[in-house]
């Protein structure tokens, strides 16, 4: 089983969110990527990086607010 990689950008302004995850991602050439936003558009942000590198994107509302994104590249 893979390893899952957790980055909490929660509570960091734009374009730290974004700019967290290429450089996390950035070192990996496949697995899984889970990244804690609490914004709409950080969310939107990451989710658009994290596509336009290949990645496949999943995002999931969190019941106490914010957002889990799920990246995954094989």
């Amino acid at each position: 089983m893979s390893n899952i990689v957790n980055v909490d950008v929660r509570g960091l302004s734009c374009p730290q969110p974004a700019l967290q995850t290429k450089q996390t991602i950035g070192k990996m050439d496949s697995g899984t990527v889970e990244i804690l936003v609490d914004t709409q558009t950080s969310c939107d942000n990451v989710s658009r990086l994290a596509q336009k590198a290949g990645w496949d994107v999943e995002v999931q509302e969190q019941p106490e607010g914010g957002f889990k994104i799920i990246l995954n590249k094989k």
